[in-house]
Protein backbone atom coordinates (compact mmCIF):
# COMPACT_ATOMS: atom_id res chain seq x y z
CA UNK A 1 0.00 0.00 0.00
CA UNK A 2 1.63 3.48 -1.08
CA UNK A 3 0.58 6.07 1.31
CA UNK A 4 2.03 9.77 1.33
CA UNK A 5 3.72 10.17 4.85
CA UNK A 6 3.51 14.05 6.25
CA UNK A 7 6.41 15.47 6.57
CA UNK A 8 8.41 14.22 9.36
CA UNK A 9 7.01 11.01 9.39
CA UNK A 10 7.52 7.38 7.86
CA UNK A 11 6.18 4.09 7.77
CA UNK A 12 7.21 3.65 11.57
CA UNK A 13 5.18 6.79 12.44
CA UNK A 14 2.37 6.17 15.06
CA UNK A 15 -0.43 8.20 13.60
CA UNK A 16 -3.59 6.26 13.26
CA UNK A 17 -6.00 5.91 15.76
CA UNK A 18 -7.50 2.59 16.31
CA UNK A 19 -10.47 2.95 14.53
CA UNK A 20 -8.34 3.95 11.18
CA UNK A 21 -6.37 1.42 12.21
CA UNK A 22 -9.08 -1.17 11.88
CA UNK A 23 -10.41 0.12 8.69
CA UNK A 24 -7.19 0.04 6.89
CA UNK A 25 -6.40 -3.50 8.23
CA UNK A 26 -9.85 -4.95 7.34
CA UNK A 27 -9.95 -5.96 10.67
CA UNK A 28 -12.93 -5.13 13.70
CA UNK A 29 -11.56 -2.52 16.32
CA UNK A 30 -11.79 -5.43 19.56
CA UNK A 31 -9.64 -7.62 17.62
CA UNK A 32 -6.76 -5.10 17.12
CA UNK A 33 -7.01 -4.91 20.78
CA UNK A 34 -6.75 -8.76 21.32
CA UNK A 35 -3.85 -8.53 18.93
CA UNK A 36 -2.37 -5.98 21.35
CA UNK A 37 -2.63 -7.44 24.72
CA UNK A 38 -1.32 -10.75 22.84
CA UNK A 39 2.02 -8.98 21.60
CA UNK A 40 1.28 -9.53 18.22
CA UNK A 41 1.00 -5.90 17.45
CA UNK A 42 2.02 -3.31 19.44
CA UNK A 43 0.91 0.11 18.64
CA UNK A 44 2.44 3.40 19.86
CA UNK A 45 0.81 4.93 22.70
CA UNK A 46 -0.46 8.94 23.16
CA UNK A 47 0.36 10.10 26.90
CA UNK A 48 -3.25 9.31 27.74
CA UNK A 49 -2.91 5.75 26.57
CA UNK A 50 -4.68 5.84 23.65
CA UNK A 51 -3.39 3.43 21.14
CA UNK A 52 -2.08 4.84 17.52
CA UNK A 53 -0.97 2.64 14.84
CA UNK A 54 2.25 3.29 12.30
CA UNK A 55 1.40 2.12 8.46
CA UNK A 56 3.75 -0.73 9.49
CA UNK A 57 1.66 -1.99 11.79
CA UNK A 58 -1.05 -2.02 9.57
CA UNK A 59 0.85 -4.11 7.12
CA UNK A 60 1.30 -6.46 9.76
CA UNK A 61 -2.08 -6.75 10.92
CA UNK A 62 -2.90 -7.68 7.09
CA UNK A 63 -0.43 -10.12 7.47
CA UNK A 64 -1.65 -11.60 10.75
CA UNK A 65 -5.14 -11.84 9.38
CA UNK A 66 -3.70 -13.54 5.95
CA UNK A 67 -1.64 -16.02 8.18
CA UNK A 68 -4.69 -16.68 9.77
CA UNK A 69 -7.42 -16.77 7.52
CA UNK A 70 -5.80 -17.94 4.27
CA UNK A 71 -3.46 -20.07 5.84
CA UNK A 72 -5.05 -21.71 8.83
CA UNK A 73 -2.39 -20.96 11.28
CA UNK A 74 -3.46 -20.14 14.77
CA UNK A 75 -2.50 -17.14 16.91
CA UNK A 76 0.68 -18.41 18.74
CA UNK A 77 2.14 -19.65 15.40
CA UNK A 78 1.94 -16.42 14.02
CA UNK A 79 3.58 -14.94 16.90
CA UNK A 80 6.02 -16.99 16.63
CA UNK A 81 6.66 -16.49 12.61
CA UNK A 82 6.50 -12.67 13.29
CA UNK A 83 9.47 -13.16 16.31
CA UNK A 84 11.26 -15.12 13.57
CA UNK A 85 10.98 -12.84 10.67
CA UNK A 86 12.15 -9.81 13.01
CA UNK A 87 14.94 -12.15 14.47
CA UNK A 88 16.02 -12.72 10.27
CA UNK A 89 15.88 -8.76 9.77
CA UNK A 90 17.98 -7.88 12.35
CA UNK A 91 20.89 -10.29 11.95
CA UNK A 92 20.38 -9.25 7.93
CA UNK A 93 20.85 -5.85 9.46
CA UNK A 94 23.63 -7.09 11.53
CA UNK A 95 25.29 -9.04 8.30
CA UNK A 96 25.15 -5.72 6.41
CA UNK A 97 27.07 -3.99 8.95
CA UNK A 98 29.66 -6.46 9.28
CA UNK A 99 30.53 -6.34 5.73
CA UNK A 100 30.56 -2.54 5.45
CA UNK A 101 33.03 -2.96 8.91
CA UNK A 102 34.81 -5.78 6.62
CA UNK A 103 35.51 -3.72 3.35
CA UNK A 104 36.66 -0.94 6.06
CA UNK A 105 38.81 -2.96 7.21
CA UNK A 106 40.15 -4.58 3.96
CA UNK A 107 40.35 -0.77 2.56
CA UNK A 108 42.28 0.30 5.24
CA UNK A 109 44.71 -3.08 5.09
CA UNK A 110 45.22 -2.25 1.27
CA UNK A 111 46.28 1.16 2.10
CA UNK A 112 48.86 0.23 4.99
CA UNK A 113 50.49 -2.69 2.84
CA UNK A 114 50.79 -0.33 -0.27
CA UNK A 115 52.64 2.08 2.04
CA UNK A 116 54.65 -0.33 3.29
CA UNK A 117 55.55 -1.44 -0.46
CA UNK A 118 56.26 1.47 -1.60
CA UNK A 119 58.69 2.44 1.76
CA UNK A 120 60.22 -0.98 0.51
CA UNK A 121 61.04 0.97 -2.79
CA UNK A 122 62.90 3.45 -1.45
CA UNK A 123 65.39 1.40 1.01
CA UNK A 124 66.42 -1.33 -1.97
CA UNK A 125 69.50 -1.21 -3.35
CA UNK A 126 69.60 -2.42 -7.28
CA UNK A 127 72.38 -5.59 -7.39
CA UNK A 128 73.12 -6.60 -10.70
CA UNK A 129 72.01 -10.06 -11.54
CA UNK A 130 74.48 -12.11 -13.27
CA UNK A 131 76.76 -14.77 -12.79
CA UNK A 132 80.70 -14.83 -12.55
CA UNK A 133 83.29 -17.67 -11.65
CA UNK A 134 86.04 -16.47 -9.60
CA UNK A 135 89.03 -18.25 -9.23
CA UNK A 136 91.50 -17.78 -6.16
CA UNK A 137 94.55 -18.64 -6.00
CA UNK A 138 96.48 -18.66 -2.84
CA UNK A 139 100.29 -16.94 -2.30
CA UNK A 140 102.77 -19.37 -1.86
CA UNK A 141 103.81 -19.36 2.20
CA UNK A 142 107.23 -18.54 2.55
Amino acid sequence: MSFPFPPGTDEDTPFFVISVAAQLSGLHAQTLRSYDRMGLVSPGRTSGGGRRYSMRDIVLLREVQRLSQDEGVNLAGIKRIIELENQVEALRSRVAELQQELAQALAVADSTAAAVHASYRRDLVPIRQETALVVWKPKPRK
